[in-house]
């Protein structure tokens, strides 16, 4: 089942009274459960789609359909309220916040939805299992190794239990053995529970990972491959 229609997307900065097309007429889909790799050199376009994918910009052309609610439709406070309820990031600076324990920063994105103080802290330990860090639970983010902080931050995209997990550049900052122990917990994740991971990313190891390998030049699609 297709989760994510992209038509005709574009993006246009001004630099200096210049028009840049960061994205540049863009037709995708993305099905349900997918695993794929975004790929481009930087400054090609994949953090800027991800971010118009993500509800974090707004497009300036096209449309961005997701559960079939129209994203460009929405106004910025919706989009942020959608992105809470829906969407699961991961940065490549793992973004925790600093104060808050393992299970702290898990249990804050579910705070905020609401969620009751007893399914939070289930939840929290639940996931913290599922990412291999659950005697982690009570220490915080600069305690934790950068291949630890990152699988937090894995918990913490999925604690809303979203549609989708957009993560962009997860692996840029961790070593080979972090990396695979990564890869291997969203691949299962991704197979266990059907959620579609969408990675921005130019690390070999994530493409060789991928199911779908999508390449970004200058703003546009050059090409499109499903593995066999």
């Amino acid at each position: 089942m297709a989760i994510i229609k992209i038509k005709n997307l574009e993006k246009t900065y001004n630099k200096k009274q210049i028009p840049v097309h960061a994205i540049n007429g863009i037709d995708l889909t993305f099905q349900e459960g997918e695993f794929t790799a975004l790929v481009a050199p930087s400054g090609a376009g994949k953090t800027t789609f991800l971010n118009l994918l993500g509800g974090l910009d707004a497009p300036t052309g096209g449309s961005i359909e997701i559960g079939g609610k129209r994203m460009d439709h929405l106004s910025s406070a919706e989009r942020t309220r959608f992105r809470l309820e829906h969407i699961g990031f991961v940065f490549q600076a793992y973004n925790l916040i600093p104060v808050l324990s393992a299970a702290e920063n898990i249990e804050f994105i579910m705070e905020l939805q609401g969620v009751p103080k007893k399914e939070r802290s289930a939840r929290s330990k639940e996931l913290l299992e599922a990412v291999g860090i659950a005697d982690k639970a009570n220490i915080r983010p600069g305690q934790l190794s950068g291949g630890q902080q990152q699988r937090v931050a894995v918990a913490r995209a999925l604690a809303s239990k979203p549609k989708f997990i957009l993560a962009d550049e997860p692996t840029a900052n961790l070593d080979s053995k972090s990396t695979e122990n990564l890869l291997d917990i969203m691949q299962k994740l991704n197979e266990k529970e059907n959620i579609t991971f969408i990675f921005a990313t130019h690390d070999a190891r994530v493409v060789k990972k991928a199911r779908r390998v999508i390449t970004l030049e200058d703003g546009k699609v050059i090409s499109d491959e499903v593995k066999k």
